[in-house]
């Protein structure tokens, strides 16, 4: 048996206790550094003395903003953009209601305070959610604080469910235990030749095995068994025990922003809008991606000559400085696409004698330690820097900062037809692919993040990306 459950879930409140304290606590230096910087030691004259007050309840009503906006509830905490789109709604809600006040209340309210205290509020709000939550992330990581998870639904799904939950721990999900049909389940608890969880019984079985494993959730996979009425009950069975029951939609790396319940004569109806690929929001993202890439190059200057004159007087490397290659861009239309010369001139001829040692599945071919790699490309690939004439391809319209990997144009004729849809956006120069592993990444799943960002393209993903990309880079994690 494992541990008690109120234990298990014991760090749940914790959380959002720190969380709470945080957010006091920024809002009361935020406020204390807006009065400071905009009436310095005249603070506490009896003309500002109003501001003062202000400076002290408006910790408080931060914490009344966020906790209106549902900042502090656990299904947005964790994962994902929407706690930190709740602490910027807060920031936006609270700045109006100060002004709405202070026009009624006629209270002389110093706009160079607000200007000051709101924006520094809003940011080092986000700032502190995303260390603290980083944190957790890294407990998870190690196998901490996990969801005690068991699956329900047939073989193959739940293998798949369970393998991807395995490989990414940022969610907090781990798998204790599985649930199937009889007619799957053999005499030694697990079907032949699946690798898959403990199997703890069928699907009568639930709610018995969550008392055996002390699971505190379970997630139901697509399934014609559990629907409707049996769905219902088991709800109903997981309620007595405080158990969270997630049931994974059929919808494929769709986000929950694209999706809507709307009833219909009492029944739930999940309305799938079309993904973002035109209008007013890819402009400001073409718009944003040019404008970044022009001041990323302006201020790489410096960066670019050095290297530059690294690959070009390497010993006997020979060969041009910039390496020039064909690749798939939106559309299916090819672009020459930059980046520094990591290689001797030689790779190409010498590729067929490595192709056996290829790391990689699918198209690509990786392999560790590749002998055509120079002695700078070795040091260039592991901080990414070989990619950095590539902002040149973003500001030419060629290339966005974040999209799918730029694709071959043999790795493009090999696609099958679901594959193809990654060319309905410009490669991006980070991306999914990128901030996951990169080359540690399977054919399939690299595809798998290409295809997610895609279908749930937003200027909040691409600007989460790129600032991921950071971490990534520094780490070198799957660059060789």
């Amino acid at each position: 048996m494992g541990t008690p459950r109120p234990q298990r879930k014991a760090w749940r409140p914790r959380y959002v206790g720190t969380v709470c304290a945080l957010d006091l606590t920024v809002g009361l230096i935020s406020a204390s550094v807006a009065l400071g910087l905009r009436f310095g030691l005249q603070a506490t004259d009896s003309y500002n003395r109003g501001h003062l007050w202000l400076t002290i309840s408006l910790p408080f009503a931060w914490l009344a903003a966020l906790t209106l906006n549902r900042a502090y509830e656990t299904r947005y905490l964790f994962v994902g953009n929407d706690e930190y789109a709740r602490v910027v709604r807060s920031g936006l809600a609270l700045t109006t209601t100060l002004a709405v006040a202070a026009l009624a209340f006629d209270f002389p309210l110093a706009r160079g305070y607000v200007i000051i205290a709101m924006p520094l509020m809003v940011v080092a709000g986000v700032a502190v959610r995303y260390l603290v939550r980083q944190r957790l992330h890294r407990s998870w990581a190690r196998g901490d604080r996990l969801h005690r998870v068991i699956l329900v639904g047939h073989q193959h799904a739940v293998g798949e469910m369970a393998r991807r939950l395995r490989r990414e721990r940022y969610h907090g999900l781990g798998v204790v235990g599985a649930c199937l049909p009889y007619d799957q389940v053999t005499s030694g608890g697990r079907p032949a030749g699946a690798s898959l969880p403990p199997v703890l019984g069928t699907f009568e079985d639930v709610a018995t095995a969550v008392g055996r494993v002390a699971a505190d959730t379970v997630v139901v996979l697509s399934c014609p068994e559990i629907a409707g009425a049996a769905l219902r009950r088991l709800g109903w069975q997981l309620e007595r025990d405080d158990v969270d029951l997630i049931v994974a939609s059929t919808l494929v790396d769709v986000a929950g922003d694209r999706t809507t319940i709307r009833p219909v004569d009492g029944l739930p109806m999940l309305h799938v809008e079309h993904p973002r690929l035109k209008g007013g929001r890819r402009f400001v993202k073409a718009v944003f991606d040019r404008v970044s890439a022009l001041l990323l190059l302006l201020l790489a200057t410096p960066l670019l000559v050095v290297i530059a004159l690294l690959v070009r007087l390497e010993p006997g490397a020979g060969g041009p400085t910039i390496f020039r290659q064909e690749r798939v861009g939106r559309n299916g239309r090819l672009f020459v696409i930059y980046k520094f010369r990591t290689m001797y001139t030689d790779a190409e001829e010498r590729l067929a004698e490595l192709r056996h040692r290829n790391e990689h599945d699918g198209e690509l071919f990786k392999i560790r330690d590749d002998p055509r790699v120079t002695r700078v490309g070795h040091r260039l690939r592991r901080f990414s820097l070989d990619e950095l004439p590539q902002l040149v391809n973003v500001v030419k319209g060629d290339m966005s900062l974040v999209g799918p990997r730029p694709p071959l144009a043999r790795e493009v004729a090999n696609y099958p037809p679901d594959m193809r849809r990654r060319l309905v956006v410009k490669p991006g120069l980070t991306g999914l692919w990128q901030v996951s592993g990169r080359s540690d990444l399977s054919w399939e799943e690299s595809i798998r993040l290409d295809l997610s960002y895609v279908e749930n393209w937003s200027l909040a993903m691409d600007l989460t990306i790129l600032l991921r990309t950071v971490g990534a880079v520094v780490r070198s994690s799957g660059a060789y």
